[in-house]
C-alpha cells in the first residue's frame, strides 16, 4: 500500500480546518484596495463608500501629510537600516518623540515618549517589560488581542475584570500581594465604541499602587480638545499612567508610541524586546507624522473633530432599528449588534451590493453570538453618504 506523504496529510488537516471556518461563516477574506484610503474607494474593481477605515480625521490622503512623507523620503531615504539602538534612530524619530511627549505633558509627570513600528508591538513591549512572572495583571474583558497577548507573554498572573463591576476590581487589587500590579484597558473599545471609565480606574490604581496602562488606539487624535486623546478628554494626570497611542488611525500614517514618566520609558529602551530587536521604522514616516500632529492639534484638527461629532450624531439619530441593536457609543465606532454570524455576513454583503463597505465582525474578534456590523465614521465623509448608509440599513432590516 502506498503511504500518503506526510506533508500532504498536514496540508489536508489545514484544508479541513479552513472548510470548518467557511461552514461557520468565520473565514476571513482579503480584499484589494486600488485607491488611496478615503470615503470613496475602489475595492476589487468596485466603487464603494467605505465605512470600515480607522482614518477618523481623513489624514491618510491629506496632501500636506503626503508631501511631508515625500519630503521625509528625500531627506532621510527609504529605510532606517538598523534597530534604534544600533544606527536606526534618526533625528526625525527623536523630533517625533519629543512632540508626542509634549502633547501628553499636561497628563504625565516628567513625560517622555518612545516610537514603535506598530501598536501591537507597543502593547507587547509595555506588558512584557513592566510585568513578569511575579506580577499581577488585571485586564479588561474586552481588551484588544495585542494586550491579551502581551499579558500572556509577560508570564504574569492575569485576572479578568469588567468595567461594569469596578467594586470587584477593587477587591481583586486589595487582595493582590504582588509588588508590581498593572491594570490594563483599551480607552475606546474597538468593536463597540464605548469609552472606559478611566477616572475611576485611575483612582483604584492610585489607591492600590498599580500602574494604569491605557491603549488609546482609537482615542488619540479624536478625543480631547486638541486631539491629545483620552487623558485630555478626562483631564487626568498621574505618574502611574502608561499611555499608548496609535499613529496609523486618526493620525493617518503608521506606527505607535508609549508615553509615560521618563524612568518608565528608559526601562522600555533597556528591556522591551519589540523595540530592541527590530529594524526602526523609516524616518520618513516619523517626518510625515510631525505634520499630522500639527494638523491634529491645530484649528483644522478642531474643525475636523467637530465635523466628525456631527456625523456621529447624524447617524445615531437617523438609525431606527427594530430587530438589531445599536450599541452605546459617543465615538466614531458605531456597532450594530446582529448576533448570528450568517446574518451579519449577509447584512455586510447586502450593503456592499448597494455600494457601501461595512465590516461584518465575527468571533473570535467578538464573543460568540455577538456578530455585528462595525461602522466607522470619518471627518472626510459627507452627510449625504451617512444618510445613504442609514437608509440602506433601515431598508435592509425590513426585509
Amino acid at each position: 500500500m502506498q503511504r500518503t506523504p506526510p506533508e500532504f496529510s498536514l496540508l489536508g488537516q489545514l484544508e479541513d480546518q479552513l472548510t470548518s471556518l467557511s461552514d461557520q461563516q468565520l473565514r476571513r477574506q482579503l480584499r484589494e484596495v486600488q485607491t488611496p484610503t478615503a470615503p470613496s474607494m475602489v475595492v476589487d474593481g468596485e466603487s464603494l463608500t467605505a465605512f470600515c477605515s480607522n482614518d477618523y480625521l481623513g489624514l491618510a490622503s491629506d496632501p500636506r501629510v503626503i508631501e511631508a512623507l515625500r519630503e521625509g523620503a528625500l531627506r532621510y531615504g527609504a529605510g532606517s537600516g538598523a534597530s534604534h539602538l544600533i544606527s536606526g534612530h534618526s533625528i526625525a524619530h527623536a523630533a517625533l518623540e519629543a512632540r508626542l511627549a509634549e502633547m501628553q505633558a499636561s497628563h504625565l509627570i516628567n513625560p517622555r515618549a518612545l516610537f514603535f513600528s506598530t501598536g501591537y508591538m507597543a502593547n507587547l513591549a509595555v506588558l512584557t517589560a513592566l510585568a513578569g512572572k511575579d506580577a499581577d495583571i488585571f485586564s479588561e474583558a474586552l481588551n484588544h488581542a495585542s494586550l491579551i497577548d502581551g499579558a500572556r507573554l509577560s508570564r504574569a498572573r492575569v485576572t479578568i475584570y469588567t468595567r461594569d463591576d469596578l467594586p470587584a476590581l477593587d477587591r481583586q487589587l486589595a487582595s493582590s500581594t504582588a509588588t508590581t500590579k498593572l491594570v490594563v484597558t483599551d480607552s475606546v473599545f474597538s468593536m463597540e465604541g464605548a469609552i472606559a471609565p478611566l477616572p475611576e480606574l485611575l483612582a483604584l490604581c492610585e489607591r492600590h499602587q498599580a500602574w494604569l496602562v491605557v491603549d488609546d488606539a482609537h482615542g488619540f487624535g479624536v478625543l480631547g480638545e486638541h486631539g491629545a486623546g483620552v487623558l485630555q478628554h478626562f483631564g487626568l494626570r498621574s505618574p502611574q499612567l502608561v499611555y499608548i497611542g496609535t499613529l496609523g488611525k486618526a493620525a493617518g500614517v503608521a506606527g505607535a508610541f508609549v508615553a509615560a514618566h521618563a524612568t518608565v520609558i528608559e526601562w522600555l529602551v533597556q528591556r522591551a524586546r519589540t523595540y530592541i530587536y527590530t529594524t526602526a521604522t523609516p524616518p520618513a514616516i516619523a517626518h510625515a507624522l510631525l505634520t499630522s500632529l500639527d494638523i491634529i492639534s491645530g484649528s483644522d484638527g478642531i474643525a475636523r473633530r467637530q465635523k466628525l461629532q456631527a456625523h456621529i450624531e447624524q447617524l445615531r439619530s437617523a438609525l431606527r432599528l427594530r430587530q438589531w441593536r445599536l450599541l452605546v457609543s459617543e465615538t466614531p465606532i458605531q456597532a450594530i449588534l446582529i448576533g448570528a454570524n450568517q446574518a451579519s455576513v449577509q447584512a455586510g454583503e447586502s450593503l456592499r451590493a448597494q455600494g457601501l463597505w461595512v465590516a461584518a465582525i465575527r468571533p473570535p474578534t467578538v464573543p460568540k453570538d455577538t456578530a455585528r456590523l462595525r461602522i466607522t465614521l470619518s471627518a472626510a465623509h459627507e452627510s449625504e453618504q451617512i444618510a445613504h448608509l442609514a437608509n440602506a440599513i433601515g431598508d435592509m432590516e425590513e426585509l
